[in-house]
C-alpha cells in the first residue's frame, strides 16, 4: 500500500454518511475526481519508456491472468518478429469492422460511394461506431460477410459468430495471424484507393470512441506516430469513459452472454485487442488479442495490454519519451492547464497507467487529507493531472523533469 501520508484512498461515489463532509469539500473545490481504492501494485516504481524498439528478439511479456494471441510482421523483411499463440481464436469485438469495410468496398471505389456510406465508414473506422457496423452487418448478409472475406483474403482461423448469435458481429472468431493477413491484404492487394481510404481513417483514430471509451491503448500508447489502429473491446463497464462529459451509465459492449462459441471461442471474459501498423511506410503489422479475468476493470486491462505491447519487438516502432506511472481514482481529470476550472480535456480510465513527460507547479489542489501543487503533464493526452492521483509517495516525482514553457 502507499504511505498514508500521501495516497490513501479517500472517497468513492458510494460515500458512507460519515464521509459526506469530506465530499462537500471536494464539491466546493469543483474537483471532478472521486477517489477509488487502489491496489498495492499501483505503487510500484515508474516504468521508463524505451527510446527505440530493439531489433533483438525477446519474448512477449504477458501479464499474469491474461490470455494473449500475438503476431508482429515486419513488411520490410517479410518475416514475423513475434508469434505467441498466433493461431488461437478470440472473439473479434470491433476488429471485425475491418472486414465489414473491405466487404462493402470490394467492388466499389471509395470515390463513388454515397455520402451516407462515407460518413458511416469514417465513424466506424475512426471512432469504432457500433451503429455503422450494425448497418453493414444487417444490410449485407451478417455471417455471410465473414464467409466471403474468409475466401477472398485466405483466412484460416476466422469464423462467423456461433449458432444462436448470428446477429452479433463482435462474436466473429479471429486470430492474430489472420489479423496480420487482413492488414497485408489492405496494404498490398486491395486497390490503392481502398487501401488509402481505410488506412487514412485508421491513422486518424480518435482517442474517444463513439461510445465514449478511451481507445488509444496498446499500439497507440506504446509507439510514437506514425501508426494506424483498429482496436476492439468487449464486456467492460463504462470505466473506460473519456471526454469532457460525465461518466455514462455502466454497460457492456458487444453482448452480455456467458457462453463458448464455435471452436471454444470465449464469449464471456473481458476482451481487449490492439491491431494496426507501426512505423514509416507501415513497416510492421501488429496484432495483440487479449482476454482478461472476469471482473477486470477497463483501466487494469488497458494497463496490462500496454505493458504487453511495449514488450514486443516491433521494427520501425519508436517509443515515446517519458516515465510510466500508475494512477488511482475514478474520473481523474486531465486538464489543459495545471489548474482547476473550465479547462477539462478528458478523464482517465480508472487506475490506468500513464506516460508522464514532465511536471510543474500549478494551482494548489486539496483532496482531503492531501494537498499538492505539483501537476504531471501527460503528452499522450496533451494535458495535466494533479500529482495527487499519480501512484508515488512524493508530491514531486523524483525522476521526471520540469516542464518547459511550451507545456
Amino acid at each position: 500500500m502507499l504511505p498514508a501520508s500521501r495516497h490513501s484512498p479517500t472517497l468513492s461515489r458510494r460515500t458512507p454518511l460519515r464521509t459526506l463532509a469530506a465530499a462537500a469539500v471536494l464539491l466546493t473545490l469543483a474537483f471532478v475526481c472521486a477517489a477509488l481504492p487502489h491496489s498495492g501494485a499501483a505503487a510500484a516504481g515508474p516504468r521508463e519508456a524505451d527510446d527505440t524498439q530493439s531489433a533483438v528478439p525477446r519474448s512477449p511479456q504477458v501479464p499474469a491472468g491474461v490470455t494473449a494471441g500475438v503476431a508482429v510482421f515486419d513488411r520490410q523483411t517479410g518475416t514475423f518478429t513475434e508469434q505467441l499463440n498466433a493461431a488461437a481464436t478470440f472473439r473479434s469485438a470491433s476488429v471485425v469492422k475491418l472486414l465489414l469495410a473491405l466487404d462493402f468496398l470490394w467492388d466499389r471505389s471509395p470515390g463513388g460511394i454515397p455520402d451516407a456510406d462515407r460518413a458511416r465508414l469514417d465513424s466506424m473506422l475512426r471512432s469504432s461506431q457500433d451503429s455503422a457496423a450494425n448497418h453493414y452487418w444487417s444490410t449485407y448478409g451478417g455471417p455471410a460477410i465473414v464467409d466471403r472475406m474468409i475466401t477472398r483474403v485466405g483466412l484460416v482461423d476466422t469464423a462467423p459468430p456461433p449458432a444462436g448469435y448470428e446477429g452479433s458481429w463482435g462474436y466473429t472468431a479471429i486470430s492474430a495471424r489472420d489479423t496480420v493477413k487482413i492488414y497485408r491484404h489492405i496494404l498490398q492487394t486491395a486497390p490503392a484507393d481502398v487501401r488509402d481510404f481505410i488506412m487514412q481513417r485508421l491513422r486518424q483514430s480518435t482517442r474517444c470512441a463513439s461510445d465514449s471509451f478511451d481507445q488509444h491503448f496498446g499500439i497507440a500508447a506504446a509507439f510514437s506516430q506514425p501508426w494506424a489502429v483498429k482496436q476492439g473491446w468487449s464486456r467492460f463497464s463504462a470505466q473506460g469513459t473519456c471526454g469532457p462529459g460525465s461518466s455514462t451509465p455502466a454497460r457492456t459492449r458487444a453482448g452480455t452472454v456467458s457462453a463458448a462459441g464455435a471452436a471454444g471461442v470465449d464469449l464471456s471474459r473481458p476482451a481487449l485487442h490492439t491491431t494496426g501498423t507501426v512505423g514509416a511506410g507501415d513497416r510492421s503489422i501488429v496484432a495483440v488479442l487479449t482476454l482478461h479475468p472476469d471482473g477486470t476493470s477497463y483501466g487494469k486491462a488497458y494497463t496490462d495490454l500496454g505493458r504487453l505491447t511495449r514488450s514486443l519487438n516491433v521494427p520501425g516502432g519508436t517509443a515515446p519519451t517519458g516515465k510510466w506511472y500508475g494512477t488511482w481514482g475514478s474520473d481523474v481529470a486531465v486538464r489543459k492547464e495545471p489548474a482547476l476550472g473550465d479547462n477539462l480535456l478528458t478523464r482517465l480510465p480508472a487506475g490506468v497507467e500513464v506516460l508522464v513527460g514532465c511536471q510543474k507547479k500549478g494551482q494548489v489542489v486539496s483532496v482531503p487529507p492531501y494537498t499538492n501543487d505539483w501537476w504531471a503533464y501527460l503528452p499522450q493526452y496533451g494535458g495535466y493531472v494533479t500529482n495527487i492521483y499519480i501512484s508515488h509517495p512524493d508530491n514531486q516525482l523524483p525522476d521526471v523533469p520540469l516542464c518547459t514553457e511550451q507545456h
